[in-house]
């Protein structure tokens, strides 16, 4: 009897929504989206991996000023920068047309592509392992939205749960700033893909409440404070994404964005703004599964991409100088 239910539900949803051609426009922009992602994270790696090849410094233990200001100067994070700007400028459009059910999963489109993509240009052919960890990377966010998607209500956002999503936001700011200074050596590039994957995802959700006072003209200083705790995380996510990229490959760090990302905004709209009252306790039992599931994905992606492993195995043979390293970057010179 459930399940016809929950079939119902969706075949309800699936047909409301190819009666309105508006709404099927939000396929292709989420899919486009997808590929500006992919270009745009492999673009910036690209980049961030040049300027450390230039300045003869990684940036794992965090970029600093010097780092910044050479990636400004590369055309190719420049290059990446815009396609990333436009990815998010097409899901935007796609997710104020279309339902979340048909335009949130479609953002994992693009792990499998930057996946391909990278392994095109480096040469490091998936394994079997990464192959199952970007699975249910996808698998689980897919089930994850899904089940959100059925059950959730959308309410206007009162003022006090403003303040609490902001204040959430102060105090994630501050433990990942925490963490940053304790880990910032360890050079461990799943704390920055985490640390920027729940911050993007306070992101998505105050763009979203910023939109909505803004279409209802209710532009005060609530909202103007949104809009510049907005800025704040965009600033300090980018900062942990472009360090994540000098420490692992470019489909690692977009794993983590596009699985934490909306899981922490679906779960601010469960916790925060009760958008999910009328769910059932298997909902929230499948929340936890497919949530599990989707971050062991991404741990597993971390511990079995077969660019991390073979940089771990050259590590004890590669180590250099700063000078050596600046030298070996010459065209020409063994690697």
């Amino acid at each position: 009897m459930l399940l016809l239910t929950v079939s119902a539900n969706v075949t309800d949803q699936i047909t409301e929504a190819f009666r309105d051609p508006a709404i099927l426009a939000g396929i292709p922009l989420a899919l486009l989206g997808a590929i500006f992602m992919s270009f745009g994270a492999q673009y910036q790696y690209r980049g961030v991996q040049k300027v450390e090849k230039l300045t003869g410094r990684s940036g794992g233990n965090g970029l600093d000023r010097n780092h910044l200001l050479n990636l400004l100067r590369r055309p190719s994070w420049l290059a990446g920068t815009v396609m990333l700007g436009l990815a998010i400028v097409c899901q935007l459009a796609a997710l104020s047309v279309a339902p979340l059910i048909l335009v949130q999963p479609l953002g994992a489109v693009s792990l499998v592509i930057t996946t391909l993509l990278n392994a095109r240009i480096s040469g490091h052919r998936p394994t079997r392992q990464s192959i199952r960890s970007i699975i249910a990377a996808v698998g689980g966010i897919f089930i994850f939205v899904t089940i959100a998607a059925f059950f959730a209500t959308e309410r206007p956002v009162t003022q006090s749960q403003l303040l609490i999503i902001l204040g959430l936001l102060a105090v994630t700011i501050v433990v990942f700033a925490g963490l940053w200074l304790v880990l910032r050596k360890h050079g461990l590039a799943l704390f920055y893909i985490v640390a920027s994957g729940v911050l993007y995802g306070f992101v998505a959700t105050l763009a979203k409440v910023v939109l909505s006072r803004i279409r209802d003209q209710n532009f005060d200083w609530l909202t103007l404070l949104c809009v510049l705790a907005l800025l704040a995380a965009v600033a300090i996510g980018a900062y942990f994404v472009q360090t994540a990229y000098s420490l692992g490959p470019p489909d690692l760090v977009i794993a983590g964005l596009t699985v934490i990302d909306p899981i922490v905004a679906v779960v601010i709209g469960l916790a925060v703004l009760q958008e999910a009252e009328t769910a059932p306790l298997w909902a929230f039992i499948g929340f936890g599964v497919a949530g599990a599931l989707a971050i062991y994905g991404v741990i597993s992606l971390a511990r079995n991409h077969p660019q991390v492993i073979s940089d771990s195995l050259e590590l004890p043979f590669t180590r250099r100088s700063s000078r050596d390293e600046t030298s070996s970057d010459e065209p020409g010179s063994a690697s």
